[in-house]
C-alpha cells in the first residue's frame, strides 16, 4: 500500500473499535498530520459536540493538538468512523466501529467485518483544483461527473490480487458486516455459491430478506447472514457500479475446501431493493403528517465543478431550521444524472418501511422522501456522502431553533 495513505494508529483501514451497546466509548485523537482534522462517528446519533464536523460541531483539531471524543455507544449496529475534513477520507482516514447487541435478533456462529473502499494512491483534489477524472464508466457517467483515477477497489484494505480469506466451517452461520467506506463509489456485492440474508440496514435490524446481491452507496452498511452449506472456495465480490476498475475481492474458504481456484459469483438475479426492507422497530415520533416539510432539489452547478441543494453550495447555504420534537420530512428530487447517497448526522430516518441514516437518491429526477424525529438538538450536517460532491457544496446544516 502506498506511503501516501494517512492512517489511524498506523493501520489501513484504521483499527476496529468494538464495544457493547450502552458502553461509554472514549477516544483520544492526537493529530500528527500537518493539517487540521476531526473524527465523525458515522451513523451513531452522538451528542452534537462530538459529531466531528469542523466549524459546525467543533473547531477542527490543529496539527499537534489532541481532542477526546466521549459518548455512549448506542444503539447497537455496524458503523464506521472517518475524518470529516476536506478530502481526507480519500487519504485513508477511516475504520470500522461495531456496537454489539446485548441480545441479537439473529443467530450466528462467526462474524467478519467487510470494509469496502476505493483506493487513491495520491493526494485527492477536486476537478476545479486540478484533480483529474477517470471518467464515470458504467452507469451514470454522463453530464461531466468525475470519479478520481482510482488505482483499485479494496476489501479490508487489500487490492483484488491479494485478497483476504474468510475461514468458515460447514454448517456455520456467518454474519458479514458490510461497510461502504468509499469516497465516490457505489458497490454491488455478491458472494459466489451462497445466498445472503440481509438482517440489518445501516446498523438497524430488519425482517430478514434473502437476496443474492445488494448495491450500496458511500456511507451505507448492510449486515447479512450466510449459511455455510456449500463447501469449496468462493469469491466475495464488490463491483463498482459507477466505475470500470476490477472488482474488489475477498475469499470464503471452507476448512474442507481442498484448495483450487476460488469460484466467482454468477450474475445477480435477486438484488435487494429499499422496498424489501422492513425495520423490526419503526421510528418513534414520525407517524402521521409531518410538522415541517422541506422540498429540496439536488443538482450540479453550471460551468464550474459545484454541487448544490436548492441552488446553494455549502458553506454559503441557508440552514434548514427545525424545532425540538418535530416530525420533519425531507423530500428530495435529483435533477442530476448521477446518484447521491444522502446522509443525515445525529439522527436515524424512516424511508419507506426501513430505518436508515444514508439513502441513495437515484439520478434523472429520482425522488426519495425521508422522515425523522427532531430528538437530538444541535447543528447537524445533511449532505451527499460522495466526498467530491460534499466538498463541492452538496450539504446543508440542519439547525434546531426554539
Amino acid at each position: 500500500m502506498s506511503t501516501t495513505n494517512w492512517m489511524y494508529e498506523g493501520q489501513f483501514p484504521g483499527p476496529e473499535l468494538r464495544v457493547q451497546e450502552g458502553d461509554v466509548l472514549s477516544v483520544e485523537l492526537t493529530n500528527d498530520l500537518q493539517e487540521e482534522t476531526t473524527i465523525h462517528w458515522h451513523g451513531v446519533p452522538v451528542p452534537n459536540p462530538v459529531d466531528g464536523v469542523p466549524n459546525v460541531t467543533q473547531e477542527p483539531i490543529a496539527s499537534g493538538d489532541t481532542f477526546t471524543y466521549t459518548f455512549r455507544a448506542e444503539p447497537a449496529g455496524t458503523y464506521f468512523y472517518h475524518s470529516h475534513v476536506g478530502l481526507q477520507l480519500d487519504r485513508g482516514l477511516l475504520g470500522p466501529l461495531i456496537v454489539e447487541e446485548r441480545e441479537p435478533h439473529v443467530e450466528y456462529d462467526r462474524e467478519y467485518v467487510v470494509v469496502v473502499d476505493d483506493y487513491l494512491p495520491r493526494e485527492p483534489k477536486l476537478p476545479s483544483d486540478g484533480g483529474r477524472g477517470g471518467g464515470m464508466g458504467g452507469r451514470g457517467g454522463m453530464m461531466g461527473d468525475i470519479r478520481p483515477p482510482y488505482e483499485g477497489l479494496l476489501i479490508n484494505g487489500r487490492l483484488p490480487e491479494s485478497p483476504q480469506t474468510f475461514d468458515v466451517t460447514e454448517g456455520e452461520r456467518i454474519r458479514f458486516r458490510f461497510v461502504n467506506a468509499a469516497s465516490a463509489t457505489v458497490f454491488g456485492v455478491r458472494i459466489a455459491g451462497h445466498e445472503m440474508t440481509v438482517t440489518h440496514a445501516d446498523g438497524r435490524p430488519v425482517d430478514p430478506v434473502a437476496v443474492d446481491s445488494f448495491a450500496f452507496g458511500a456511507g451505507e452498511r448492510y449486515d447479512a447472514v450466510v449459511e455455510a452449506t456449500n463447501p469449496g472456495t468462493w469469491v466475495v465480490q464488490a463491483d463498482a457500479l459507477d466505475g470500470n476498475e476490477p472488482p474488489a475481492r475477498a475469499v470464503v474458504e471452507y476448512e474442507s475446501g481442498g484448495g483450487g481456484s476460488p469460484q466467482r459469483p454468477s450474475s445477480a438475479s435477486n438484488q435487494l431493493q429499499y422496498g424489501d426492507l422492513r425495520a423490526i422497530s419503526s421510528l418513534d415520533g414520525v407517524s402521521g403528517e409531518p410538522d415541517r416539510t422541506f422540498d429540496l432539489t439536488l443538482s450540479r452547478g453550471r460551468g464550474e465543478y459545484v454541487w448544490t441543494i436548492d441552488g446553494q453550495a455549502y458553506p454559503d447555504a441557508d440552514p434548514l431550521q427545525i424545532r425540538p420534537d418535530e416530525h420533519v420530512r425531507i423530500r428530495m428530487t435529483n435533477q442530476s444524472p448521477v446518484v447521491h447517497p444522502m446522509h443525515l448526522h445525529g439522527h436515524f430516518f424512516q424511508v419507506g418501511n426501513a430505518v436508515k441514516d444514508t439513502v441513495i437518491v437515484p439520478g434523472h429526477r429520482g425522488q426519495v422522501t425521508i422522515d425523522f424525529h427532531a430528538d437530538n438538538p444541535g447543528r447537524w450536517l445533511f449532505h451527499c456522502h460522495n466526498l467530491y460532491h460534499l466538498d463541492a457544496g452538496m450539504a446543508r446544516v440542519i439547525k434546531y431553533v426554539e
